[in-house]
This record gives C-alpha cells, sequence and structure tokens, in this order.
C-alpha cells in the first residue's frame, strides 16, 4: 500500500487563545468562548457553504500544529488522570498522535459575509489554539451522532470538575466586558496540568490580549493580577 492521500488546510481558525494553556480540554465546555473560521482564498466560495445554515453544529477536523513530532508513542498521560496513568492513545484525545489530527464540535452562530476575507464561519465553544489550521467541515447530525446513554470510559469521572473562581471586581473591569465572563469559564475548567497542586504557585492564562495570573488554592481560583500584552 501507498503512503496515503496529502490533503491540505482549507481555512484557520481565529480564537482568543494565543497559547495552549487555559484552552478548554474539550469543545462545548465553555460555550461562550468565541472562534473565527476564515477560508483560504482557494475555497472561498460561497457556493461551498449553501445548505450550512440549516445546521446548528459543526464538526472541525484540524491539525494540532503545536504537537507535530518525528515519533510518535502508543500510551499517552492524561492530564485529567494526574499525568501518570498511561492509557492507549486511541483510548485518548491527545493531540500526541501518529496524525496529528483533532475532531472538535462547534456551535454554529453565523455565516458572516466580509469585503475582504469571504464568507466567515462564526462558531462558539471551540478549544482551538488562534491560528489553528482546518483541514475539513461537516455538518453535525443529531439524529445519527447524538447517543444520550454512550459510556464514557475513565472521561465519565473527571468530565464535572471544575472550580470557583474569585475574580476581584477591579481586575475583571481591565477585560472587555463581552470576555468576562468568558475568562471566568476557562479558569473554571481548571487550565493546570492535575499533577499540579502548589497553592505558592502563580500561574498565567494568556486570553483575548492580556495575561491573566492566578493561584488555586483549595479548589478555588483566585485571580492575582492582569497585565495587557
Amino acid at each position: 500500500m501507498g503512503n496515503g492521500m496529502v490533503i491540505k488546510h482549507i481555512a484557520y481558525i481565529q480564537t482568543d487563545f494565543k497559547e495552549k494553556f487555559g484552552i478548554p480540554r474539550q469543545s462545548g465546555r465553555v460555550p461562550s468562548l468565541m472562534g473565527r473560521i476564515v477560508f483560504l482564498p482557494e475555497f472561498r466560495k460561497s457556493e461551498a457553504l449553501r445548505g450550512l445554515e440549516g445546521f446548528s453544529h459543526l464538526w472541525l477536523i484540524f491539525d494540532f500544529s503545536k504537537a507535530h513530532r518525528e515519533e510518535w508513542s502508543p500510551t499517552v498521560r492524561p492530564p485529567r488522570l494526574g499525568g501518570n496513568k498511561r492509557i492507549g492513545v486511541f483510548a485518548s484525545r491527545s493531540p500526541f498522535r501518529p496524525n496529528p489530527l483533532g475532531l472538535s464540535c462547534v456551535k454554529l452562530v453565523e455565516i458572516r459575509h466580509t469585503p475582504d476575507e469571504g464568507d466567515v464561519l462564526i462558531v462558539s465553544g471551540a478549544d482551538l489554539l488562534d491560528g489553528t489550521p482546518i483541514y475539513d467541515i461537516k455538518p453535525y447530525l443529531p439524529h445519527v451522532e447524538s447517543h444520550p446513554d454512550a459510556v464514557g470510559g475513565y472521561a465519565d469521572a473527571v468530565h464535572d470538575h471544575k472550580l470557583l473562581v474569585e475574580f476581584p471586581a477591579e481586575l475583571l473591569e481591565m477585560l472587555p466586558e463581552e470576555k468576562r465572563q468568558t475568562a471566568i469559564d476557562c479558569l473554571a475548567e481548571d487550565p493546570r496540568p492535575s499533577y499540579q497542586e502548589d497553592a505558592q504557585r502563580i500561574y498565567s492564562m494568556q486570553f483575548a490580549g492580556f495575561d491573566v495570573h492566578f493561584r488555586v488554592v483549595d479548589g478555588c481560583v483566585f485571580v492575582t493580577g492582569i497585565d495587557r500584552i
């Protein structure tokens, strides 16, 4: 057999995250987190989107562009399991895979017509780094893809993990009003690796053009400062 087909990016997504730290670990966890999908000129065709407006959600097939490696490992350490337990790579959503492809389900908010970028898809609930290349977009079909009785394996035990967030008003007001609740929701997702429990450590999450500094004590996030990047 050959080496398989060659695929190319059709678009990229713009989000509020310039670094991986702080991005929700799965799509839909922070519904207010917005993204803009901008097509490359070759694929900037309105007819390619005909009928898409009738769907509420989309599947994005994307490139884990910051996780490319020459070698791959058959096992990985999911952060939500403390970073110590190894499981099979194909039983995980880890970006470190034989082919670094990601799959994300997002809500289609709007197809926005622009003079310079053509038709842009406005989506919510995205869990992608700013500038992530998109390989393909497919509509989500609820009648075949929603399985309420599905079992989530080891992920079922940790999917409700959230932290309380103490965000002083004078710091929160430094963020644009429309970004404030999203920042709180992202912090509540606990951006830290699960094995880091140092209550004195100050973390920094880059979000929407700001550095948000915080520490975590007894299940609560305390925001300690904000700097404009």
